[in-house]
Formats: C-alpha cells, sequence, structure tokens
C-alpha cells in the first residue's frame, strides 16, 4: 500500500509548476500522477517520495490537500494487462474508484496506481490471485 497526496489547485496558468517548485525545493521526487480539471480548479494526485513532509509543505503555501491510501499493481507490459488486472477485480466484485499509471524505475515495469473503497482486502484479494502489489 502506498499513500498519495491530492492537491486541489486553481486552473489557472502556472499552477501545475508551482506544485511541480514545492516538491523541486523539497527533494521530493514524483513516482506516479494524474491530472482531474474542471473549469475553475483542478485535483492533482500524486503518489510522491515522502507524502507527509509534501502535506505539510502544500499547506504552508496555502493549498487544500489530503492523503489516501493507494494500491500499486505491477502489471506487464503487453496488450490486454490492464484488462487482465480489471477482470481479476471484477471477478471478485471489487469497484474501482480510479486509476492511473505509473512506473517501476528498478524493473521497467508498468504500475497501475489504484484507489478502492477497501484498500486492505483488495490488496489481500490481488495477491492472492498472483498479482505482485507493491
Amino acid at each position: 500500500m502506498l499513500v498519495q497526496i491530492s492537491i486541489f489547485a486553481e486552473n489557472n496558468r502556472g499552477a501545475m509548476q508551482r506544485i511541480t517548485g514545492i516538491l523541486a525545493k523539497e527533494g521530493i521526487n514524483i513516482l506516479g500522477s494524474v491530472t482531474n480539471d474542471s473549469a475553475e480548479y483542478g485535483i492533482v494526485r500524486m503518489v510522491v517520495s515522502d507524502p507527509e513532509r509534501a502535506k505539510e509543505k502544500f499547506q504552508e503555501a496555502g493549498y487544500i490537500c489530503r492523503t489516501t491510501d493507494v494500491l500499486a499493481v505491477e502489471i506487464s507490459d503487453q496488450p490486454g494487462s490492464l484488462d487482465y488486472l480489471l477482470r481479476a477485480l471484477s471477478d471478485s466484485n471489487v469497484s474501482i474508484n480510479y486509476l492511473y499509471l505509473s512506473f517501476a524505475r528498478e524493473r521497467s515495469t508498468p504500475i497501475m496506481i489504484l484507489q478502492t473503497d477497501d484498500i486492505l482486502e483488495v490488496e489481500e484479494c490481488l495477491k492472492g490471485k498472483g498479482f505482485a502489489v507493491l
């Protein structure tokens, strides 16, 4: 299980750079990220090397943010791998709130970051089905 930070930011020019600038200044590495936007605000979800310090620094800078537990599941880099993972979850009656792609640098493999309502149960389910949960 990993900890993800969600940052609520105004949807304006330079917003993402201000966020990445805080992380760069603190020496915090981005391991995976996805951004969802609306007309006025966006949510930047990130898995970073130090989520608690990142949250502290974002709050000091005036951002509203929170941390959430997520799972990182290694999949193979071939057609159908994501479908295989999603089918395994569907067969176990697991609902996913959202997911996004990251990359395991040390193994050069894709990693799916996913959030679900019962992280611990889903983690055990996926391990039981032979998935590598990081």
